[in-house]
């Protein structure tokens, strides 16, 4: 079973999915959003193909840690499809994936028409990749405690 990584936005959806052991995060091409209902049912024939378990969602905070209007309607989207598709739906602070995404790409030398179909993709990389680790760290520790 995997894990999918959401990069929430207005236009376009970052995804990513986990491997079957849930160390590696890879990308799946970004999804142009249309409206929620499409957006969800998109979304739920990527969980079926992919069989996955979790579903995690990028929550973009402010620096500060608050919670702005972008969070805001990060939330509400995880809240919606947490109705519509039932398994666990988790939120993951993802302050700074898009610089740290747009610093790789400018880092492989692509173009900015490039860099701007590929950003999405990569955030979502980012925040599941993070996720995943913090997943691993986890799972490290209590096998220490035994």
């Amino acid at each position: 079973m995997r894990i999918l990584g959401i990069d929430y936005g207005h236009r376009r959806l970052g995804i990513a999915v986990s491997d079957d052991e849930k160390i590696l995060a890879s990308p799946l091409p970004v999804y142009s959003r249309c409206n929620l209902d499409v957006d969800l049912a998109f979304l739920l024939g990527i969980v079926k193909e992919n069989e996955v378990e979790r579903v995690v969602v990028g929550l973009p905070r402010n620096m500060n840690g608050s919670i702005g209007k972008m969070a805001k309607e990060a939330l509400s989207f995880a809240w919606k499809l947490r109705k519509k598709i039932d398994i666990p739906i988790s939120t993951f602070d993802e302050r700074m994936t898009s610089v740290e995404a747009e610093r790789v790409l400018v880092e492989m030398n692509l173009s900015r028409k490039r860099r701007k179909g590929l950003r999405d993709s990569i955030a979502a990389v980012l925040i599941l990749q993070g996720y995943l680790d913090r997943l691993g760290t986890k799972k490290d520790q209590e096998s220490e405690k035994r």
